[in-house]
């Protein structure tokens, strides 16, 4: 792997060859090894999101909105903008996250999000993430230095990647290592595992299609959501 050319690209230009290139795999990981338990939280809260399917039957504004992009994203229209940002931006919020495409605490980032548009161009979505993170971490300490903050030599990122409706959860472990070797083009002698968890859901086949819209899968989903919450901190 150290023979691979490494030029310095945008994180929307990055494939499994850059992956290759910086020594970082991903690996696949059950409910207990991902967030340390197999038992999720329970949903004393979000009661209009987890009991009424339609936008139309919410009875607070913010779970309105939320029903409502979460239709426009699960129905997309070719060649308009996608409402999965929307979407995932309001749900956020209305699980008392402050959401942005990144969610962002002071000067922070803290959490990357990055839709998967593989139906629609040539793509590696998790290698966009990746980088996006990476990119987040060179941010974050850019801007600890500005302040007179410590840079952090370590940071593992929380992302999300949204195919319609449905998300894979990441946990991307940024190190100092990783972050001169992007930056001068070299290859790191320290692999760095990116874990990665996928929602189980009643109907795997159908997934993809279904996320979050049957509600025996948003409930799961947003249980999920809550638990990884966990990750998403300083």
């Amino acid at each position: 792997m150290a023979t691979i050319t490494r030029n310095a690209k945008s994180s929307n230009d990055w494939t499994v060859n850059e992956l290759d290139a910086y020594n970082i795999s991903i690996v696949p990981e059950d409910c207990a090894t991902f967030f340390g338990t197999d038992v999720l939280p329970l949903l004393d809260h979000h009661h209009d999101l987890v009991n009424n399917p339609t936008a139309d039957e919410m009875e607070d504004d913010d779970s309105y909105l939320a029903a409502l992009y979460m239709d426009l994203a699960a129905n997309q229209v070719p060649d308009q903008e996608s409402a999965v940002v929307d979407f995932v931006k309001q749900l956020l919020h209305t699980m008392d996250a402050k959401a942005d495409v990144c969610i962002m605490d002071d000067y922070e980032v803290l959490l990357v999000v990055r839709e998967d548009r593989r139906h629609m161009e040539v793509a590696d979505p998790n290698a966009r993430l990746i980088a996006a993170a990476i990119a987040a971490v060179q941010n974050n300490n850019r801007m600890r230095s500005m302040v007179g903050s410590d840079v952090l030599g370590f940071k593992e990122m929380a992302g999300i990647i949204m195919l319609g409706t449905h998300l894979t959860f990441f946990k991307i472990p940024v190190t100092e290592e990783l972050l001169q070797a992007v930056q001068t083009g070299q290859f790191p002698p320290t692999p760095t595992v990116v874990s990665m968890h996928v929602p189980t859901l009643p109907r795997p086949a159908e997934r993809f299609r279904e996320g979050m819209q049957p509600l025996d899968n948003r409930r799961i989903i947003i249980a999920y959501f809550e638990a990884f919450k966990q990750f998403v901190k300083w």
